[in-house]
Formats: structure tokens, sequence, C-alpha cells
């Protein structure tokens, strides 16, 4: 049996912008067989891209076979060699070979191009490419955000998940973003696992609430709570975090069953996280501790006046008129259940 043959493709170095890369042609079956799309895994925490969209590579498929057709380049990078899977051969000129190992597998991380290739890995068409020689996985993220910042249908989840993971000082930065993604991995979080990072979820949890979402409402949050003196970050997070757990011990049948109420709907979430920063400032204006003992005394006086089901109180409130709202409707349904208190 013959020893197989690696593949050489004719490339010219150059540059774009700052970076080295390759420009070159090959057929799409050989880029497909040798490339691989670094889809983020949101129980693990690697790599950076939105999942695979089945239509999207389809759509493609059906478009490349047609006579005139044509792409832009492919977008790859030959991930770091380690075992000699792939080598740069130098030509003339600007010229260089590319020499593939036959048995080199994924090696090219395909940065901007997975749904273009996706369904085209039996297809000899002839494809352009660029490629990056030897990016880390963090600079490939720096490229697929800029490239992808303002892609239609991209998550902006996903987008901020790759903004934490590129930022030198997320907590002074992006306290909010910060915030929501500790919510999200910290045990003893209610939200732990259950934010939509806007990559490929865990299978069998359900995420109830995207990481976008959740910093909207903390920011409302942080906004409501800004007077002297400041919660930092860490603080901040810890009181959030203290609200959402009285939250569950105050009404822990309606967050057993999030799909049918609206305590993790949008307009829930929002809602709630204003009345939180009601009771904290309530609590540091008498000078008495935040934590959920204080939360859980709060809530207990009223929350369970309200229907949260999906066709209860709060059915039918939508976007930010919907949310005022729910606020309003939160707040007079507290101030009645401290009226009978003081009047008896």
């Amino acid at each position: 049996m013959a020893k197989a043959e690696p593949s050489i493709l004719t490339c010219i170095l150059g540059n774009s912008a700052g970076r080295v890369v390759l420009l070159g042609f090959a057929p799409a079956n050989l880029l497909f067989r040798h490339s691989f799309a670094d889809i983020l895994d949101e129980s693990s925490g690697r790599g950076y891209q939105r999942p695979f969209n089945e239509r999207h590579s389809q759509d493609f498929r059906r478009y490349i076979r047609e006579p005139l057709s044509s792409t832009i380049p492919l977008t790859l990078n030959l991930r770091p060699c380690v075992n000699g899977e792939w080598k740069i051969i130098d030509g003339s000129g600007d010229s260089v070979l590319l020499e593939i190992s036959p048995d080199a597998g994924k090696i090219m991380a395909q940065v901007d191009c997975q749904h273009r290739l996706g369904h085209l890995g039996d297809l000899p068409i002839p494809l352009p490419f660029m490629c990056f020689t030897g990016l880390s996985e963090r600079e490939e993220m720096e490229v697929f955000n800029i490239i992808n910042s303002k892609a239609r249908g991209l998550s902006p989840s996903l987008l901020d998940f790759h903004d934490a993971q590129l930022a030198q000082e997320l907590a002074v930065d992006r306290p909010e973003l910060f915030i929501a993604l500790r919510l999200n991995n910290l045990e003893g979080s209610p939200w732990k696992g259950r934010l939509d990072l806007g990559g490929r979820a865990t299978a069998g949890l359900k995420r109830i609430v995207s990481l976008r979402m959740m910093q909207k409402a903390i920011v409302d949050f942080l906004k409501a709570t800004r007077s002297e003196p400041h919660l930092s970050p860490e603080e901040a997070c810890q009181v959030i975090l203290d609200f959402w757990n009285a939250v569950v011990a105050v009404l822990p049948d309606e967050w057993k069953n999030t799909r049918k109420h609206m305590l993790s709907k949008g307009v829930g979430v929002y809602a709630l996280m204003r009345i939180a920063a009601d009771i904290f400032n309530e609590c540091r204006q008498d000078g008495r501790q935040c934590d959920k003992r204080a939360f859980v005394s709060a809530l207990s006086d009223f929350v369970r006046s309200i229907d949260w089901s999906t066709g209860g109180s709060l059915k039918g409130y939508g976007g930010q008129t919907g949310v005022k709202a729910a606020v309003e409707l939160l707040r007079e349904t507290r101030r009645r259940s401290r009226y009978k208190v003081v009047h008896g």
C-alpha cells in the first residue's frame, strides 16, 4: 500500500495589517478535512464561536455549486505546530509552499468560515483562503470578535463572553459583566450554569436568561445603588447573590418551574432587580446590614401576593414600558403590605 503524500498548497506570504498571513487557493474538501470550528463549550469555557447553523451552511452549499458563484477568502488559522503536522517551505519571491502532513487531522481553526465550509466536505470546489500562522486561541478570539462584532445573528451574549475573556481588569472595566458571569459560575448561586452565553450549552441544563439580559438588570441595580459609599464589584455581587437566593427561598415553587412563571422572564428579572435596589437602599439608610436574611424578610411581606405565573399579574408586560409598569406594580404591592402592618 502506497504511503499517503502530503498536501502541498502554493501560497503568497504577506501581511494583513500587523499579522503575517498566507493567501492561497485550495479545494473545499481539503480545507474541510484539515479545519474545525472552535465552538464555545459553556461547561468548560473553552472555544469562542457560536453553535453551527445547519440552514446557513446548507444555503451556502446550494449557492456555491451554481456556475457563477464566488466568495470572499475563508479566514483560517494554523494552530501552533506540535508534531510537524504542517510546515512552510520557502519558494521564489513572495511565494511559499504550505505542506500539510497526510495524517495531520484538524490543524486549522475556522476563524471566519465555519458555515461556508460546514457542508463542503465532499466537494472539490476551489476556494480562496487567508490563513494566519500560529495565532493563540486568545489571538484568534480577538480577530473573530473584530470581524463579527456587528454580524447579523451573532449572539450579543457571546460577544460579551469574548469581552470577558479579553479584558485585563473585567471587574473595573465592566462590573455588570463581571457580576453576571460570577452569578453563572459560583457554587451556591441559583443562576449557576443557567445563563445563556451564546455557545453550546451543556446537555440537560436549561438556560433561562441570556448573559446580556442579566447584565442589563445588573446595570439598573448598580445605577440605583450608586450613593456613597460605593459598592465594589465584589460587594455588589454578594448583595445580588444574596437577593436571588432570597427570591428562591421565598418563592421556591415558582423558581423550580421557571418556564411557567415570570421570575426568570425579562420583565421579572428587571423588575425584581429594581426592588432589590429599593431594599438595599432602605437598609443602608437605616444602618442595617443588607444580606440574604434582610432580603427574605422584605420579600416575604409582599411577593406572595403577586401571581407570578405566565398568565398572572405580569402577563402582557413587555419592553421598557412593561418593565416600568411591573416595577410600579411590585412597589405598590409592597407599599400596601407595609401600610397594612402599620395600620392593622
